[in-house]
């Protein structure tokens, strides 16, 4: 397992859902070059690329969205997809979209650990937000999830799905691109899917205004009384503090 310099706990909740708290505060050397060490491969997968130009077209896309909430997501979900490598998790999608320059559409990450295939879906806001907490977003997250796979959605989140997956750069086994296409067929033909036969990944980062605050005995009470509420095969919840937006942006200005 990759050495993971980002603090953070992981929280045992029962024998099919973790809890993770994760804080950011600031962008250390060490966390400088663990981002260095990642970030080519979760915006290109296998493709061979310098450094430099994935951070400038990063920093280019997000001075693009500025003040957005494109902006709020996009970071929060890279964190996202830096976290779950440190966990054995393997990236079965890019973070940008195919199509155009922006981040990718219908689910925010898909991936597999071991035999099993995991679905992923951020959200973000900002703590000055009013009622906002890390168990609305979970629960914005999760009901997101519910919809997609229910075909509430007015586009084909397997379908998206399937084209990440189906890229060399990407390197999907085999059986993972065809089992992801059976469903965007399905999808199509009106053949939805339930939630509670999916291992899911809700996800919720919330930026603070510059101040720190992560009450993480808190959380841990709120999210497990959220759980008893949810249906799912295998549930990893991750709750994300960060101190600000422009933690990342400092980060992608950094002369190497």
């Amino acid at each position: 397992m990759t050495i993971n310099p980002l603090t953070h706990h992981i929280i045992n909740i029962n024998n099919n859902v973790n809890l993770h708290i994760l804080e950011l505060q600031e962008i250390t050397d060490e966390i400088k070059s663990f981002i260095d060490s990642k970030i080519v491969n979760i915006t290109n997968g296998t493709r061979k690329i310098d450094l430099k130009i994935v951070k400038t077209k990063l920093k280019n896309f997000l001075a693009s969205k500025k003040g957005s909430t494109t902006e709020m997501g996009a970071i929060a979900e890279f964190f996202i997809h830096l976290y779950l490598s440190t966990q054995e998790y393997k990236q079965e999608c890019l973070f940008f979209n195919l199509e155009e320059n922006s981040i990718k559409k219908g689910f925010d990450g898909y991936y597999s650990k071991e035999t099993l295939e995991w679905i992923m879906e951020s959200k973000s806001g900002l703590s000055s937000t009013k009622g906002i907490s890390h168990k609305s977003k979970i629960k914005e997250a999760y009901d997101d999830l519910d919809n997609k796979l229910k075909g509430n959605v007015s586009n084909n989140p397997w379908e998206n799905a399937f084209r990440h997956a189906d890229q060399k750069s990407v390197n999907t086994q085999q059986n993972i691109v065809t089992n992801i296409d059976n469903f965007s067929n399905e999808f199509e033909l009106g053949i939805f899917k339930d939630i509670k036969d999916f291992n899911i990944i809700p996800t919720a980062t919330i930026f603070l205004d510059g101040s720190w605050s992560n009450d993480i005995e808190k959380i841990k009470q709120e999210i497990t009384t959220l759980i008893s509420t949810l249906q799912y095969q295998k549930l990893e919840v991750i709750c994300f503090t960060k101190k600000s937006l422009n933690i990342f942006i400092d980060y992608l200005n950094l002369k190497d």
